[in-house]
């Protein structure tokens, strides 16, 4: 997981070209895209709204922050469709910024809570009433099929936790058949043992832990290029290959 809200005062215009309010009790606008069917879990979206100079930093360069939001934005849109499209109790937008139009209808949209990610992402959790699974913004080529085994029937019975390890060493998935905050709190965020630390502490708390493939989560170029040629439809994608001819610069 990458640090998803490091705030800032002035809230320029985000890579979606609009000006909506903050995160509050908001849905997804109107529209006709169709929602995955219903299932026990709850879905939840970790994110930042795709503001210019506050996201992807780490792509700049080669990136323009303008660049570099545009991707995130792109990431973000896979990211949604990818999660529409599963089966869940209810669908969560956990957001650092604002809503607005781009939300798709069949998201429940609430704000970060202070603090650090392990503060932010223990709250997300916190929200649930039963079994949750929380993904990031950063693989935009998740798949239902990638997620199929934490979202089967029979996926909790006598599973405490699924876990997506990251190539990077931190982790892009992450689910609890019991959402206790206290799994993540003092867990330290965005370096190489995250994933570790992370994953042995549902270990030390008892809790069979099932595992998702590895995938890679765009920090670096490097990373966005690989993302993109595993992804080829996707929106990232496309946005990458204009952005680059469809190479790393």
């Amino acid at each position: 997981m990458s640090a998803y809200g490091d705030g800032d005062a002035s809230r320029p215009m985000n890579a979606y070209g609009d000006g909506s309010r903050r995160a509050g009790a908001y849905r997804g606008g109107n529209g006709s895209r169709r929602t995955g069917a219903y299932g026990p879990t709850e879905l939840l979206v970790i994110a930042k709204e795709p503001v210019t100079g506050r996201v992807k930093t780490r792509l700049c360069p080669p990136f323009t922050p303008a660049e570099a939001a545009e991707l995130a934005a792109a990431a973000l849109a896979d990211t949604l469709e990818a999660v529409l499209a599963l089966p869940a109790r209810r669908r969560v937008l956990v957001l650092d910024g604002r809503p607005g139009p781009w939300v798709p209808p069949g998201f429940e949209v609430v704000p970060q809570s202070a603090g650090g990610l392990d503060e932010r992402l223990a709250a997300a959790f916190g929200g649930c009433t039963g079994p949750a699974l929380l993904v990031g913004m950063d693989t935009p080529q998740i798949t239902a099929a990638l997620l199929a085994p934490a979202l089967a029937p029979g996926a909790w019975d006598g599973v405490g936790a699924w876990f997506g390890p990251a190539e990077d060493g931190g982790f892009w998935a992450l689910g609890l058949a019991d959402p206790d905050p206290a799994l993540l709190r003092g867990v330290p965020m965005s370096v190489p043992e995250t994933g570790a630390v992370q994953r042995h502490r549902l270990v030390e708390a008892g809790l069979a832990v099932r595992d998702l493939p590895v995938l890679v989560d765009v920090d670096t170029a490097a990373d966005a290029h690989r993302v993109a040629s595993a992804a080829p439809g996707s929106r990232f994608a496309s946005a990458f290959g204009r952005l680059t001819g469809a190479g790393v610069r």
